[in-house]
């Protein structure tokens, strides 16, 4: 085991952090081995697909447009599509 091992966690494994995210690396967490194009378009038909979660994930000050998700998106995103 290395140093930076724990018995719980490998050290390459980070844990997911709820915070503020770009969108583009949210969608690379979701979907690693994508490209960032391609995993934008599976998370945004994901939330398209999900009407409930779609409604809440925009109907704050958050614009569809913006190039971030806000701390509440983000908590949002976790309680429907589960940590990434």
């Amino acid at each position: 085991m290395k140093k930076t091992d724990t018995p719980l966690m490998p050290a390459d494994e980070v844990p997911f952090v709820i915070r503020p995210y770009l969108k583009v690396d949210l969608a690379r967490l979701y979907s690693p081995g994508l490209a960032d194009r391609s995993a934008m378009n599976r998370l945004n038909r994901w939330i398209r697909h999900n009407r409930e979660l779609h409604d809440r994930l925009y109907s704050g000050r958050e614009g569809k447009n913006d190039i971030c998700f806000s701390l509440r998106q983000v908590r949002l995103l976790v309680e429907y599509l589960g940590e990434p």
